[in-house]
């Protein structure tokens, strides 16, 4: 290895990955070999989902021994180790327009149809496409055809409707990168995120960052200075927006000390939250905004002194409201009875269900995902890769591979402390039915059933389809309820009021799948689950060992639907949530 080599920065794994996958798709648009495009698709993955210290491995030669990266990826990924750049991949990005690629983020819109339209039509982005949609060009195109043109006028629809906006997934990644820059400067006493991404929504359109501090000009410099930033929108006394390099709108406020509790309180939101607070203050005779609460005595403002957002709610005659609460849904009022509920803790979840494996459509082994299970203090881990249904789409699993996976989870379970608990996801088909007959499924420790298909059903239809997969004795959790997939793809279409009453009533468990694409329960409902009684299980949905960790999003949406241990399942330790299950009650009474 070339020691004057500089070291392969950890911060540019995302981006390493994010390069090889764009070049594979380039290829897959140019018509290059499936078998190249397929190995730097693969590559990115490897990349992404790389265990321990890529610089390390990288230098040390390891990284080479990987199976998937051979000789010419590690070429290219020396290059850009060198220059930040793929040659490979920059050659590509110049010969296809931007809004070629942008075409590929539609529905039904893969490579090949991509590179129709663009050599047969010439048409070079989604505006463009939008308008040979409605001008009927695509109805005799070979491949397309009018049900063909019609999916992508909806997706096209579906795509302005959600421009501009980022998963939080994204989003917090981006500004713990910048908190973290702006806590090391000299000055600073407080420093938090605000907005939409403190109140854990599952997609932002902007990032908020607030700062304490007598001192603007060394951290306005060390803000603007930051590499995340593409260019300057505003640069006033207290307040500077920027616009990242991945799109991402940032507002940087630096407010007095004594400010502080009043900035981060306003600037968290929400806005119909923060207009009950201001009218609550304005009935006592107060006013509350950004710089502070005070009164008017004799033509004067007198400040009332509050060195904490909980100060603040006090004050105000009411408890603490947790920032992930502030939606204007009845937090408010609940709170000055004091009877909000205790919200769940990251610490307090003892296990996952939904993890997928190398036997379907994982990217890591069975034993990497217990042993990466365990490193992450988890007392149990729920295998639960898809069902025969699925072995077109995602490998999914026929009886003598469930078996097979069976024996070797029982050999695994000698080695490893954690508790390892055998499961599948079954798709649940058209009429509600699940894979495999009652006999085989009662094998198994815990069944979860999900949509993954016969989307456009009518509400009435999904809703019947949904609560007659309910009454087999043993459907344990409902999975990604809606089977959205955050800015890609509407939920489904069903009655979800009525689909939790009836998981209340059969002892079904709703799943709030933690994946941050999906984060399905949606939180909306969250108050009426928790209201009602009912039960989540916040699963991972992993398809990876460093998908384990998405149950970080799912705390946060949980604590968003107003839900504590209670109201999750997976707060139980090993020896006891299994017996909390309905159907494993009735499979061994």
């Amino acid at each position: 290895m070339d020691a004057q080599l500089k070291p392969l920065a950890t911060m540019d794994r995302n981006l390493l990955a994010q390069i090889l996958d764009e070049t594979g798709l380039l290829m897959d648009l140019t018509g290059e070999n499936p078998f190249k495009v397929r190995a730097f698709q693969n590559g990115a993955r490897i990349i992404e989902t790389f265990q321990g210290d890529l610089e390390k491995a990288f230098n040390d030669g390891s990284l080479a021994k990987v199976k998937g990266i051979g000789a010419g990826l590690l070429e290219k990924i020396t290059e850009f180790q060198k220059s930040g750049k793929i040659a490979d991949h920059e050659k590509l990005r110049s010969k296809i327009p931007t809004g070629v690629v942008d075409m590929l983020s539609l529905t039904g819109l893969g490579p090949k149809k991509v590179r129709v339209l663009y050599e047969k039509l010439d048409i070079k982005s989604v505006g463009e496409l939008e308008y040979a949609c409605k001008e009927n060009r695509l109805v005799k195109l070979d491949g397309f055809g009018e049900k063909t043109q019609e999916k992508i006028l909806k997706s096209i629809e579906f795509k302005k409707k959600h421009q501009n906006n980022f998963l939080y997934s994204d989003a917090i990644l981006e500004a713990q990168l910048l908190v973290s820059a702006l806590k090391k400067v000299k000055g600073v006493e407080e420093i938090s995120v605000g907005g939409s991404l403190r109140r854990c929504k599952e997609v932002i359109r902007d990032i908020d960052i607030l700062v304490s501090s007598h001192s603007y000009k060394p951290i306005a410099e060390k803000f603007l200075a930051n590499p995340n930033v593409e260019s300057i929108t505003a640069n006033g006394d207290t307040k500077i927006s920027v616009v990242l390099k991945n799109g991402m709108a940032c507002d940087l406020r630096i407010v007095k000390p004594e400010e502080f509790p009043f900035a981060l309180l306003y600037f968290t939101g929400s806005k119909e939250h923060n207009d009950v607070m201001r009218q609550i203050a304005k009935d006592k005779g107060y006013k509350l905004n950004e710089y502070g609460l005070t009164q008017t005595k004799k033509d004067k403002e007198v400040p009332v002194q509050c060195g904490s957002e909980k100060e603040i709610f006090k004050f105000l005659g009411m408890e603490y409201i947790p920032p992930e609460m502030r939606e204007n849904c009845g937090e408010i009022e609940v709170a000055q009875k004091n009877q909000l509920p205790t919200l769940i803790e990251r610490d307090e979840l003892k296990g996952v269900f939904h993890c997928h494996t190398t036997d379907s459509d994982g990217t890591n082994s069975l034993e990497e995902m217990v042993g990466a299970a365990q490193t992450l203090g988890f007392e149990y881990i729920g295998i639960s890769d898809h069902s025969a249904s699925a072995e077109v789409y995602a490998n999914g699993m026929r009886k003598e591979r469930v078996m097979e996976q069976f024996k070797r989870i029982e050999t695994l379970q000698k080695k490893f402390k954690i508790k390892i608990f055998k499961g599948i996801e079954s798709d649940i088909l058209a009429e509600g039915a699940l894979d495999y007959e009652n006999e085989f499924l009662a094998k198994f420790d815990f069944i979860i059933g999900s949509l993954h298909g016969a989307f456009s059903q009518t509400k009435e239809k999904m809703t019947a389809r949904v609560l007659n997969a309910f009454s087999n004795p043993f459907f344990d959790f409902f999975g990604h309820p809606t089977a959205r997939i955050l800015l890609a793809r509407d939920g489904v279409s069903i009655d979800i009021h009525k689909v939790i009453d009836e998981s209340i009533k059969l002892g079904v468990v709703m799943e709030l799948n933690a994946h941050p694409q999906r984060l399905d329960l949606d939180w909306r409902y969250g108050k009426y689950l928790q209201e009602k009684g009912g039960r989540v299980s916040i699963n991972p949905d992993a398809h990876s060992v460093a998908g384990l960790e998405d149950v970080e999003y799912g705390i946060g949406i949980a604590r968003k639907a107003w839900l504590g241990t209670k109201n999750v399942i997976n707060t139980l330790p090993a020896n006891k949530v299994l017996q909390s299950l309905r159907s494993y009650k009735s499979r061994n009474a």
